[in-house]
């Protein structure tokens, strides 16, 4: 947008830093010090502070949903510190005079995208005291460092936009009584010599905080807590450091102004200069950009069975999902998607889904998110999350789909924190019509629309998180439930095969699905539904790269199916050439669940009645590992075996099936429509 696509832009790497201490260059910055081993692999010690859903990660990373709206497309320590604490920023609130006065200026891109940012969040904000809590955090910051680096390079002159002053500080990593191991360490706890050569009974060797809630740091009858993991202090000693501080923003030297602070009036200044501007937004970029909504037309058609699709994105489920939307609607009639984000990839991969929607022309199919965390957790934690890598090969590649999820088409619809008070907000948003559904709304909404006749089917290709919670939550849930599909389990055989929670070797026999949340397995396998089982040792049977791409190769091409040999393709090349990579398979075995739904009564193949239950005692050594045991009432068809060269033929020609293709194939093909004139509007 800023016509800057010379920067470039780093991002953490793979590497990290060994038992020993040793910081290795390729480090990455995805775990706090303390947390870091050698994969991007961790608990969540800090980062549990902030919120995974609304008014947290989810809307930050969508930025409430107006980055997609807005922004244009591409594909593409001896060191001086200046600190701006808390302290400072909490003396430049945004008041209402900033807020309506920005509301005035917005004559630019950039100016408009902050507004719009801003408004949101003012929007969606928990109270009525928005003006009074929420504060020019980063953007302060980055004004008081321009304005160092424009003054001084010494910082002589002081600062146009904050009172600086030199402080003697450190920063409190462990908590008094120092020395005591408690196993809460990682520096020290089960070190003969501690990381990086700290000194045993110092400042870094005492308790550090473990969580939210963590026993230590409670103080008995006070809302007050003994812990000061992260707090600044100001100290004289040997352990200080002396940097200078920004103790509080400097007020606006025009008296007369309806802005206090001197920033204030910088900042709407820069943002409406038409020097270094930005150039465009999306709707700008294409001169005939518009949104279109595709819908396919069903009338006369007779339907199969009502079917609902629960994913956690990983690169195979968007695979299946393209499955799903090319049988024919007289067998398979998809009426809504479920996601979770605790799976392989984050809340706010939904905009993908939207996009696969978009491609196939089925904008008909609503998308509910569901929760963050797996059930019993608390809304704030990361177990069992956390056995997914963070970097290459995990969330980061899932997140974008492996670098291809920019060469989709963009749907015109998306995550947005839109909300209204009808749904339990404080107050409406602009468009609160736009409002993101969750997943049991749109569990309901699918229920609503049954036939007396009619049942749903379910397949599941994520942890039973969605699942486990409409049971729990729906008394009547499974009497409309015909049957289920899971994607998942690994059953020990004769040959004591492993699992696959690879980044979790104490666990020899999960798999990852159910480990990911163990008590929602629980509660779905050990039901009384309908339940086929798919479990590792059939999926491993549908893992072969190097057939399913040949048989791809071979078949009629189609958008979709060039779509899906370009992006197996890539895995396979990843899994070849990188060790991050070594998993890959996992998500090719994930298809074999949708294909099964689809040509199961096809498909040469065997089941067995087994008798099972899991474990889900909250020990992540044996959490998800499903026993079978003859004692249990509760039975599920297991798929035991098929004919895997039928299978990958399956695969591949119904991908290249020319019916049922997509509406619009790439974002090549929608950037040149909306490059042009269309027909309805042209002269002629």
């Amino acid at each position: 947008m800023m016509g800057r696509d010379d920067i470039l832009v780093g991002i953490g790497g793979d590497g990290g830093i060994s038992d020993a201490g040793t910081i290795y260059p390729n480090v990455g910055g995805y775990l706090p010090l303390i947390d870091q081993g050698i994969t991007t692999v961790g608990d969540c010690r800090y980062r549990k502070a902030v919120p995974l859903e609304g008014g947290g990660r989810l809307d930050i990373d969508t930025n409430w949903g107006i980055r997609r709206s807005f922004l244009p497309q591409v594909f593409h320590s001896g060191i001086p510190i200046t600190l701006v604490p808390l302290d400072a920023t909490n003396t430049i609130p945004v008041n209402e005079e900033f807020f309506y006065a920005f509301q005035q200026h917005q004559s630019t891109f950039e100016a408009e995208y902050c507004f719009k940012s801003l408004k949101m969040a003012r929007d969606t904000w928990s109270d009525d005291q928005f003006h009074a809590s929420y504060f020019m955090w980063d953007s302060f910051t980055s004004g008081v460092a321009i304005s160092g680096m424009r003054n001084d390079k010494d910082c002589l002159h002081g600062n146009d936009f904050a009172e600086l002053e030199y402080m003697n500080i450190t920063v409190i990593t462990s908590n008094e009584p120092y020395g005591i191991y408690d196993g809460s360490n990682p520096l020290f706890d089960g070190h003969a010599v501690p990381k990086f050569g700290l000194k045993k009974g110092g400042v870094h060797s005492g308790h550090v905080q473990t969580g939210i809630v963590d026993s230590f740091c409670i103080i008995e009858g006070s809302r007050k807590g003994r812990c000061e993991d992260g707090y600044t202090k100001e100290i004289s000693g040997l352990e200080a450091v002396r940097v200078r501080v920004a103790t509080k923003a400097k007020s606006n030297v025009d008296k007369n102004s309806r802005l206090d602070r001197e920033f204030f009036k910088s900042f709407l200044e820069v943002l409406t200069l038409r020097d270094n501007t930005g150039r465009f937004d999306i709707t700008a970029q294409f001169p005939f950009y518009r949104e279109v909504l595709y819908k396919p037309n069903f009338v006369n058609k007779s339907r199969g069975k009502v079917t609902i699709f629960d994913m956690d994105m990983s690169a195979g489920d968007f695979v299946s999902l393209i499955y799903l939307l090319k049988a024919p609607v007289e067998e398979i009639d998809l009426k809504g998607i479920f996601v979770s984000g605790n799976g392989w990839a984050n809340a706010a991969t939904i905009d993908i889904v939207y996009d696969i929607l978009h491609m196939m022309g089925r904008d008909d199919i609503p998308v509910g998110r569901g929760t963050s965390t797996a059930l019993g957790t608390g809304i704030l934690g990361c177990k069992y999350v956390s056995a997914i890598p963070q970097g290459s090969g995990g969330l980061l590649d899932s997140d974008t789909l492996y670098g291809l999820a920019r060469s989709l088409p963009r749907s015109p619809r998306r995550y947005t924190a839109e909300n209204s008070v009808e749904h339990g907000a404080p107050r409406n948003t602009g468009n609160p019509e736009l409002r993101q559904p969750l997943a049991f709304e749109v569990w309901q909404s699918v229920k609503k629309q049954l036939d007396p006749s009619e049942k749903i089917t379910i397949l599941t290709n994520g942890p039973l998180t969605n699942l486990a919670n409409i049971v729990l939550s729906d008394r009547n849930a499974s009497s409309v439930i015909k049957s289920v599909y899971v994607v998942g389990g690994h059953i020990r055989d004769e040959n004591d095969s492993n699992g696959n929670v690879f980044t979790v070797p104490s666990n020899r026999y999960a798999e990852f699905n159910l480990f990911l949340d163990p008590l929602a397995a629980k509660v779905v396998l050990e039901s009384t539904m309908d339940i086929t089982l798919i479990p590792l040792s059939s999926q491993r049977k549908a893992s072969s790269f190097q057939t399913l791409l040949e048989s791809l190769e071979y078949a009629e091409n189609t958008p979709e199916s060039s779509f899906v040999l370009h992006l197996l393709s890539l895995l396979h090349d990843l899994q070849q050439k990188h060790r991050l990579y070594h998993h890959m398979g996992i998500f090719l075995g994930e298809l074999l669940g949708a294909v099964y739904l689809v040509e199961g009564s096809n498909m040469e193949h065997s089941l067995l009645l087994k008798p099972i239950s899991i474990i889900a005692d909250n020990t992540t050594s044996t959490d998800g590992q499903v026993v079978v045991n003859e004692q249990s009432a509760n039975l599920v068809k297991v798929l035991e075996d098929f004919d895997s060269d039928e299978y990958y033929s399956r695969v591949a020609n119904h991908l290249g099936n020319m019916e049922r293709s997509a509406v619009i194939g790439s974002f090549t093909e929608q950037r040149a429509s909306w490059s042009r004139q269309p027909d309805n509007l042209r002269v002629r």
